[in-house]
């Protein structure tokens, strides 16, 4: 590019030139003076012509010539050309932020010319890149690693850098952030250096496109094909470049039968995912081709010994796992990749294949390797359970390669690790949904047979007082079916159907009212600490499930350490609890990269102890009810189930983990529980005050009540608890007597008393349909499942909720309550 140069001396004629004026002008005046006799008249005319020369030469010097302006001018179409790239989206913006070229890439990939600072990026992504521009104009660079646009799922990374004459631009540089396949860059690499290594060991090899299309080959492979080393192959079918003869040997079409013979090794890539009938369209191939005759003599057999060690330099090289055998199964040879896959990096192959998986799948694994072996030419996959991962499946391809020397079946397989894992969080999260519905669905039904039994024993000990003999039995009976009782509500906080009365509150708060029982669970051995964070926001959940979820974790990690000292036979041993809130911003939560748990501002929780760690096959399981490594009659494991289903109902996430020592081994396991931060407007008080329960029971005016309950036990307790109490009660069996009873009776019913989940007609539908007849008649439910989950499926007006199971002195009190405010 031609810069402008504004000097005058350089811009004047060359020395020559200005002689020859100088010597003409001289000249000239002379003559004059010899024709004229005048010395007057010379020097006049000598002045005029010396004046007019300057004048000439000042207007030279200020003239601007047209065309060297236009190159004194950025050419960016140059510029455009020289940055003119597939894989990257190029932007140059001058210091105005206009942009002043782009490549076709940034043009198709942001959909339009657009500078930088105006793409629909998110907030944070926008944020980000204003702040790397304002880095770049100032330190001469930037980086922002990740940048997401608000339409579509593509994120990018962003490298700014200042240049220019007087460095007056910024070069935005986009790249995309994809998710590394076992054939990216194979490509380049083919056509590259590789390739040329390749084919000079007379091993040709074509990437080709799932519909036949050749994509790149390497340059020997293209110059037997049409007579140039240039890529000249790509974009045509791979097929149209081999011919076969009667005997089926492989030639390329231009070279016919007075080429050599080829064998074709066709390996498939991603075996995990052409597994899949949805990805199978998708995913390309290689197709490797050897030369079958070495010179005269050599044959079939030697050329096969020949070209082994060419071949397994070329699976070395290959970022996917491929393995050969010979006729009788055994491994000859396998890459990183296929070690790696099989993690059997430091122990190395077995002597066979179906040494690999388990003991089941050895039978199918050895007759399928010797079939494809000693068979006809063919490939397949087959699904085989690894003997070091038992319980996930994994793809192996298999393919019959002939004129290898011993080498007779090629196996692929692709390192799943993270599908396997993004597997195990989607098994493991369907399992717990499952169990979740079956917790919640046994709670309901346990919860009437308790309601049943505590009720009768209250009915009971109305005829009996203390000092009778079977007093103390039947109180006994009460105290056993309370503590059934709780054992429902933990499986409901599991399933998440419990009762929650969340309010808006500071996590230290509920931390310091349990902190004095905390010291006193955990005794003189442990050692509790408690550490908050600042400026930690609020968060909205029910206090008392809370104290709940800090208790059931205290308590399991004071039994986690008194497991690991008495397992490493320490009396006298200490431990440390330690309890910590910590505030977690949205930004940190993308940090983290968990799939799970949306970006978003949280106050975190953790409980760390020193009890030696989870073991790993148990750190997917200990959430699950009922689920313990406690000894026989020690533990009922829910504590820890209803410590998930609290933080779930709560809107929040759990995640359990080990804490490494120096030596990398677990020295104790970390819960981390993650809260929402309340967004909304706090109230004045924080904590809402416990409701006053006895003030409903000074209701004695009695009233007219309809009893809706399929469950005969139940309705017959009921029936005898509130006729003892002074109200006058029909009965229905299910909703559609009940229904039928306050549409075809005149009585006029003052409440009507019904369970939720009956046979033919449920309590809400029965609701309805009698508000449709009785207007204003208040509905008193009782049901096992959450209230709150009840009021959310049931738009019903004057509603109100008993959970089960309750006494009689519950049911008495609740629907005192309700008729007291029906006549306020």
């Amino acid at each position: 590019m031609k810069v402008q140069d504004d000097n005058p001396i350089t811009r004047l004629p060359p020395a020559p030139l200005m002689l020859g004026v100088v010597a003409a002008c001289i000249i000239s005046i002379g003559l004059v003076w010899l024709v004229g006799q005048q010395s007057v008249v010379a020097l006049a005319y000598g002045g005029a012509l010396i004046a007019i020369l300057l004048m000439l030469l000042l207007a030279a010097r200020l003239k601007t010539d047209p065309a060297e302006t236009q190159m004194l001018q950025p050419d960016w179409s140059v510029t455009s050309a020289a940055i003119e790239t597939r894989h990257r989206a190029i932007a140059i913006v001058d210091r105005a932020n206009r942009l002043v070229c782009a490549n076709s890439t940034y043009e198709g990939w942001f959909d339009g010319i657009s500078a930088p600072y105006e793409l629909a990026m998110d907030p944070a992504s926008r944020e980000a890149a204003s702040e790397a521009a304002r880095s770049a104009w100032r330190d001469g660079r930037a980086e922002v690693p990740v940048v997401r646009l608000s339409s579509g799922d593509m994120e990018y990374r962003l490298r700014i850098e200042r240049s220019g004459r007087g460095e007056a631009y910024l070069v935005w540089r986009f790249d995309e952030i994809r998710t590394q396949r076992s054939y990216d860059g194979l490509s380049e690499r083919l056509a590259g250096p590789l390739g040329e290594v390749l084919s000079r060991a007379g091993v040709e090899v074509a990437l080709v496109a799932p519909d036949g299309i050749v994509q790149t080959t390497t340059p020997g492979l293209a110059e037997r094909a049409t007579g140039s080393r240039e890529n000249a192959v790509g974009g045509l079918e791979f097929v149209q470049l081999l011919r076969s003869d009667d005997r089926d040997r492989i030639f390329f079409a231009r070279e016919g039968q007075q080429g050599s013979p080829q064998t074709l090794i066709h390996v498939p890539l991603d075996i995990a995912n052409a597994s899949k009938m949805s990805d199978a369209d998708e995913t390309p191939s290689i197709m490797l081709l050897l030369d079958s005759t070495v010179g005269i003599g050599g044959g079939w057999e030697s050329t096969g010994k020949a070209a082994i060690p060419q071949l397994e330099a070329l699976l070395s090289a290959l970022p996917l796992g491929l393995a050969l055998t010979d006729r009788d199964g055994r491994f000859l040879f396998a890459n990183k990749a296929f070690l790696r896959a099989v993690e059997r990096e430091t122990s190395g192959l077995p002597q066979f294949p179906s040494d690999l998986v388990v003991r089941e799948d050895k039978a199918a694994m050895a007759d399928t390797v010797r079939r494809f072996a000693k068979g006809a030419t063919a490939s397949g996959d087959m699904a085989v359970r690894l003997g070091n991962n038992k319980d996930e499946p994994v793809s192996i391809g298999l393919a019959g390669v002939r004129g290898l020397g011993d080498a007779a079946v090629l196996l692929s397989i692709s390192d799943s690790s993270e599908e396997k894992r993004l597997r195990r969080q989607v098994a493991q999260a369907t399992k717990m949904q499952a169990v979740g519905q079956l917790a919640g669905g046994v709670a309901h039904d346990f919860n009437n047979v308790l309601t049943a039994i505590i009720g009768y024993c209250d009915l009971m000990l109305l005829r009996h007082t203390p000092g009778d003999s079977d007093y103390d039995d039947i109180q006994q009976i009460k105290a056993n079916s309370n503590r059934a009782a709780s054992l429902t509500r933990q499986l409901l906080a599991f399933s998440r159907q419990q009762t929650l009365r969340p309010v808006v509150l500071q996590l230290p708060d509920v931390v310091s009212e349990v902190s004095q029982l905390l010291k006193r669970l955990m005794g003189e051995k442990i050692e509790f600490s408690v550490r908050h964070d600042r400026e930690l926001g609020s968060v909205r959940a029910d206090p008392q499930q809370l104290e709940q979820v800090i208790i059931n974790l205290a308590v399991n990690a004071r039994d986690a350490m008194q497991a690991y000292a008495s397992k490493r036979g320490k009396q006298d041993w200490k431990g440390r609890l330690t309890l910590a809130t910590r505030r977690v911003s949205a930004r940190d939560v993308r940090k983290m990269g968990i799939d799970i748990m949306p970006a978003d501002d949280y106050t975190v929780m953790i409980v760390q102890d020193t009890g030696g760690g989870i073991p790993d096959e148990h750190l997917n399981k200990i959430f699950e009810p009922f689920f313990t490594t406690k000894e026989q009659g020690k533990g009922t494991g829910l504590g820890l189930s209803t410590v998930y289903g609290i933080v779930k109902q709560s809107n929040g996430f759990i995640f359990a983990d080990n804490v490494q020592g120096p030596d990398g081994t677990p020295i104790g396991a970390r819960f981390t529980v993650y809260l929402p931060v309340h967004k909304g407007e706090l109230p004045a008080i924080m904590r809402a005050d416990e409701p006053e329960e006895q003030k409903a029971s000074e209701w004695s005016a009695g009233g007219k009540l309809l009893l809706v309950e399929d469950e005969d036990m139940v309705r017959a307790v009921a029936e005898r608890a509130l006729v003892r109490a002074g109200y006058t009660v029909t009965t229905a069996s299910d909703g559609e007597e009940g229904l039928g009873i306050v549409a075809n009776g005149d009585t006029q019913f003052d409440l009507i008393v019904s369970d939720v989940v009956m046979p033919a007609m449920d309590g809400p539908a029965m609701a309805r349909a009698i508000r449709n007849v009785r207007a204003h008649v208040p509905i008193l439910f009782m049901s096992g499942y959450a209230e709150e989950q009840l009021r959310n499926e049931i738009d019903i007006e004057n509603m109100y909720f008993i959970p089960k199971p309750f006494s009689v002195q519950q049911i008495n009190a609740k629907v005192a309550e309700v008729l007291s405010a029906q006549r306020k």
